[in-house]
Order: structure tokens, then C-alpha cells, then sequence
């Protein structure tokens, strides 16, 4: 008997049947030449359907190139028939592993290479948008038919419309950037109009079975409209289009910590979508609704089925992040799934492609699809149980090796174990309780208390060592130090803190205990040599932490230098001092190297992951550690 038997009910829209309940919502691709995408592209949209989606939605396809396109972006061409060879194969590839191909209509209006929207403006950054003619709304209300008659006759099944996110339709929409005294502006009815006449227009020319989708944002908060006019918005599209895809935000903003809205970090609720959701699916009659909340739990996804929250879980990190999440849940397996931590890894790899920071798999599909060459099993040592250890550990396992793995601390991890009792971590606890279980699943066998020296590491007269022994924190060379701690221990031990702390460095670390401390209470002190935070390669969570420590008035003290230290206070460089009952150190890390070299005679083949071979963050120590542990026993 099935666990979620309303997340897995089958259901028709129009002519097509989705067999459960989940959307694979339109994530982009970058790498575009002679009008296709790489062949991995194409691996990396199949293999969400293979891992369960009903749905798998192809993100940024323009229908009104150049005039709707989005300046810089690398985006599928449907008014271009020389696109119709790749999209044929793409769209065969998902419908022979059970899933409908959808394709993401969009034009960027005001945001375009060209300006064109609604009414003239200017935009947070100064370039002038320019009001469409009459003549120029039909044209594209005709583009956007003629785009979906194309994706059709490519072997789509069902199309989304871009409304949302600061697009075209929802530009029309917003009495914010519609100031239009015509048929196309003022009330509710006239603003929803050229999203109404884009579903009727594909309806007509494509058939009442095909099925149409449009993404709306339930609000735009503060730089638009609220909820009751992501209502009104919704009650205008209700019996027009076939799903309504409630999602959040606007794009253009300069206020980024509503922009990323859009795709919530680690600082927001899970499911913040939710309720949302629920009140517009009260308010329309004939549409089905969608919602996009940042789910990453089954038993959470069926509750919203089963009490009529939604009609359908839309997801991108989180398929991003276990593509097998439809699957797993649908086998009993939930307890497998690997749950987007919400660390922005993938928005700030965008440029590159997508990519995960704990599935190494993602945006690599092709990697695993086409077949290496039998690997011959090996005799695996693994030394340290870090995030890079545990990786190595689970794909050297799943290859076919004998794995031992040892670690010299009582419990799996590594350094950022320290951080598992901080709300907004919970995932990453989550992902390095998961990792263990399937370490031990995988029949991998774990030696823990017990660190190992070189001269043991040789007489275990291993093939294969991987070494993995990880980072220290940096002491930095600041007179009077020793009246300071580090952040590890006080993410261990958060009342060592006091009422007040002063935190040296705003790197990730240092500026997220900042806001784990003053969420229990402590006043804190922020001091930053550099002119902003440190953002590791990570930029969008960078603006994510920004956006929360500017939500909590927690003000970093930039261009600051420390250079000493007294038992209860800081010294900076121009003489003033700052008081406060604990003084943290949040300075970076320095890579084990001395233990990793030591270890470089101890088995006729030695590879380094993680942090000790210059990882320094969560994704580079998953695909380092993920992509050697393949080449054991076959390069």
C-alpha cells in the first residue's frame, strides 16, 4: 500500500495523464551552439524523468527573439524552426522515460534587449523601458501561439507560461509597471488580459487537450502587489489555463532579499509558499493549482494534496538535489531522499550550469548515463569522515570496492558537525545523518576514535587511499588572541557567547553565527576587514545572508580592522574600542596538508579530496570526492 496515495493519484489534464502529482518546474540551460543545447543537456532533463516527475518542464524558451529575449541570457529559440532537430530529441527522451515534456514560455518585456512592456519607465538600473503599440501586444499574444504550436509539433505535450517573476504577463498585470489607460491597463480584468488571451489563443490553436500552464507570483511583497492581487491575478486566469503555478517575487528588484524570494534560502520556513497556494486555490473553480514552496518532504507534499492545498508539488532545487525524490517516495524509500539544503550552490553555478553542492551527479547526467568502463575491485581505505570522506566512502562503495573508513573523532561529519543544532542547518544535518545511513546500507565499514598515521595506513596493505582530512580553523595572528574563541565552538556551544558577542570575520561562518546568536538572544557584533562579505564562490547565498542580517538590523562593521584583543574587547586600527562578553574568531580555514602529505607512501595509489586538496566548500569536496572515487579500479 502506498504511503502518499494522494501525491501518487494519477490525474487528466485535458487530453494528457500525469501519473502522480509532482512537476519537474523549468530550471535553464547555458550552452548553446548552432541552435541546440550539448547532448548532456538532454541527459540533464531525461534523468528527472527517470527519477519519477509526471511532469519535466525545459526553462527559458523565448518565443519573440530578439524582442522578448532576456539580455544575456542563453535561451531556447521556439520562434526559430532550426531549433526543432534537438527538441525532438529532448522531448523523446522524456517521454520514453514517462514524463511530459512541457516547455517554459517567456518574454522579458521591460527587462528585454529591446525595453519593450507595458508602459515607459525606467528600471532600478536607469535603462528606459519602452510601452508596447497595440499592434505590437498582438504580435506577441500571436508569438506566444505560434511558440507553442512549434513545441507541439516538437513533441511537447503541454506548455508553461512565464506570468510570473517580473515576465511579460505579470508586467501587464502589475498596476506597479502597468500604468496603460486602455483596454490593456487599469482594472483587474483589463490588466489580466494578455495573459487571458495567451492561454485562449494556445488553447485554439493547439487543441483543448493540450494542456496549459502558467506560473503566476501569489505577491511581489512590498515592490508590487500583495496577495489579494495574486488572488485577482488568479481569478482572471481561473478556466483559461489548465494549471495555475503559484510561485513568489519579482525580478528587477534592486531589494535582493525579496528577489530571492523566488527560490527561498535556508533563512525562510519550509513550504513558505504554502498558504499562499491555499488561498487562491479557494478562489478559482476550473483551473488546477500548482505550488512552488521549496518542498523537500513527502509527508509535507501529501498533506498539501490531500487537504486541497494544491493539486501539484512543483519542484526545481529539489530535483536538482535528488532527481530519485518522486521515485524513492513513491517505493517507501523517503528516508533515502536527499534534501535540498537551500544553500544557493546552484544559482551562483548557473553561468556554469546547474550544479548541486551534494549531488555531484547534477549537471554531469551524461557522466553517469553513458557507461564507463567494469571497475576491478579495489581494497579502499578511506582517512576522515568529513563531507568529502563520506562522499568518497559511498561511491567507492557503490562501485563495487571493499571501503573501510576511518575517522579519528567519536562521530562522522567533520568540522561542520559542529553546526547541526542551528535551525537553518537542519538540512545539512540532515544530508550528513542520510550520508551515514547509506555508508552503512552500502556495507562500508566504519572505524570511528581511531585517527591513523602513516606506518598503520601501510600495514592495512590497502590498493586505494583516500585521504580526506579535512581543514583547521585559521587562528589569525592578532596580539592578545588567546582571550578569544573559535566560532566552531560556539556553533557547538552557543551559550558561551554571553548576552553580547564580537564576531572577527564575515565570511559565511562568522556571518551566519552572527545571525544564529541573535535569533537566541545575544547582541552581536560584526567586524569585517573586507568591504562586504566574503561570499566563497557562493554569491547568491552571499546576498541571501545579506538580506537576513539586514532583516535582523545586524549592521557589519566593513573596512575594519582588528589588531588586538583584550579579555572583553576588540581594538581596531583607528584606536576605537568595542566591548563585549566574548570575543569570536570566524577567520577561514587552512587545509591539513602535514597530515595529507604524511600519508603520500602509504598505498601504491593515494588520492586527496575535500578540504586537505584546496576543496573549500561543500560542493568542490562533494565532485572532487565524487568524481576520483570513480576512476578507482578502472583508470
Amino acid at each position: 500500500m502506498l504511503k502518499y496515495p494522494n501525491l501518487f493519484s494519477p490525474i487528466k489534464v485535458g487530453g494528457e495523464i500525469f501519473h502522480n502529482r509532482i512537476i519537474a518546474s523549468a530550471t535553464g540551460y547555458v550552452e548553446i551552439k548552432d541552435k541546440a543545447l550539448p547532448d548532456a543537456a538532454i541527459s540533464y532533463y531525461a534523468r528527472k524523468a527517470m527519477g519519477g516527475a509526471a511532469a519535466v518542464v525545459i526553462g527559458e524558451c523565448q518565443v519573440d527573439h530578439p524582442n522578448g529575449g532576456s539580455r544575456g541570457g542563453a535561451c531556447i529559440d521556439l520562434s526559430d524552426f532550426g531549433w526543432r532537430g534537438f527538441l525532438m530529441k529532448l522531448t523523446d527522451r522524456i517521454s520514453r522515460n514517462g514524463a511530459l515534456a512541457s516547455a517554459e514560455l517567456c518574454h522579458a518585456g521591460r527587462y528585454s534587449s529591446t525595453g519593450l512592456g507595458p508602459s515607459d519607465g525606467e528600471l532600478d538600473n536607469g535603462r528606459q523601458c519602452v510601452a508596447m503599440s497595440e499592434e505590437q501586444i498582438l504580435q506577441t499574444i500571436e508569438a506566444h501561439v505560434q511558440a507553442a504550436r512549434f513545441a507541439k509539433m516538437c513533441g511537447f505535450r503541454m506548455v508553461t507560461i512565464h506570468g510570473g517573476h517580473g515576465w511579460l504577463p505579470q508586467q501587464f498585470f502589475s498596476p506597479f509597471t502597468n500604468q496603460r489607460t486602455d483596454k490593456w491597463g487599469g482594472s483587474a480584468e483589463n490588466r489580466a488580459r494578455l495573459a487571458v488571451a495567451i492561454c485562449d489563443g494556445i488553447h485554439e490553436a493547439c487543441g483543448y487537450d493540450f494542456p496549459v500552464e502558467i506560473r503566476i507570483s501569489a505577491t511581489e511583497f512590498e515592490d508590487g502587489y500583495d496577495l489579494d492581487g495574486g488572488i485577482e491575478y488568479a481569478r482572471q486566469l481561473d478556466g483559461h489555463a489548465d494549471i495555475i503555478h503559484v510561485s513568489l517575487g519579482v525580478h528587477g528588484t534592486m531589494r535582493t532579499d525579496r528577489w530571492l524570494e523566488m527560490s527561498p534560502s535556508m533563512f525562510r520556513e519550509e513550504g513558505v509558499n504554502i498558504e499562499r497556494a491555499a488561498e487562491i486555490k479557494k478562489n478559482v473553480n476550473k483551473s488546477l493549482v500548482a505550488v512552488v514552496a521549496s518542498i523537500s518532504d513527502p509527508d509535507m507534499m501529501e498533506d498539501i494534496i490531500a487537504s486541497g492545498k494544491a493539486d501539484f508539488i512543483a519542484m526545481a532545487r529539489q530535483l536538482l538535489c535528488d532527481p530519485d525524490t518522486p521515485n524513492k517516495a513513491r517505493d517507501g524509500r523517503e528516508d533515502e531522499i536527499r534534501q535540498c539544503m537551500r544553500c544557493m550552490s546552484c544559482w551562483s553555478n548557473l553561468m556554469n550550469g546547474f550544479r548541486c553542492a551534494i549531488n555531484p551527479e547534477t549537471g554531469r547526467e551524461d557522466e553517469v548515463l553513458n557507461a564507463l568502463p567494469p571497475a576491478k575491485s579495489q581494497k579502499v581505505l578511506v582517512i576522515g569522515g568529513g563531507i568529502a570522506g563520506m562522499q568518497a566512502a559511498l561511491t567507492a562503495a557503490g562501485e563495487g570496492h571493499s571501503v573501510t573508513l576511518y575517522e579519528k573523532s567519536p562521530r562522522l561529519g567533520g568540522g561542520i558537525l559542529c553546526e547541526e543544532n542551528v535551525p537553518f542547518k537542519a538540512r545539512t544535518a540532515g544530508y550528513l545523518a542520510l550520508q551515514e545511513k547509506l555508508l552503512e546500507k552500502a556495507g562500508v565499514e566504519i572505524k570511528v576514535n581511531q585517527a591513523v598515521t602513516a606506518d598503520f595506513a601501510k600495514e592495512q596493505n590497502a590498493d586505494v587511499i583516500v585521504v580526506a582530512v579535512g581543514s583547521s580553523p585559521i587562528v589569525p595572528p592578532i596580539s592578545g588572541i588567546e582571550h578569544a574563541i573559535c566560532a566552531n565552538d560556539v556553533y557547538a556551544q552557543p551559550y558561551l557567547a554571553g548576552k553580547k558577542a564580537i564576531i572577527i570575520g564575515a565570511g559565511f561562518v562568522g556571518a551566519e553565527l552572527a545571525v544564529y546568536l541573535h535569533r537566541l538572544g545575544t547582541e552581536v557584533e560584526l567586524i569585517e576587514q573586507a568591504a562586504s562579505i566574503r561570499s566563497d564562490n557562493n554569491r547568491t547565498h552571499g546576498m541571501a545572508l545579506s538580506g537576513e542580517l539586514r532583516r535582523l538590523d545586524i549592521v557589519p562593521r566593513f573596512n575594519s580592522e582588528v589588531v588586538g584583543i583584550k579579555p572583553q574587547a576588540v581594538v581596531l586600527a583607528d584606536g576605537e574600542e568595542i566591548s563585549g562578553d566574548t570575543i569570536i574568531y570566524a577567520t577561514g580555514q587552512s587545509a591539513n596538508t602535514d597530515i595529507a602529505l604524511s600519508l603520500a607512501q602509504a598505498a601504491p595509489r593515494v588520492l586527496y579530496v575535500g578540504d586537505c586538496a584546496g576543496s573549500g566548500n561543500i560542493m568542490d569536496a562533494v565532485k572532487n570526492a565524487w568524481t576520483l572515487a570513480r576512476t578507482i579500479g578502472r583508470f
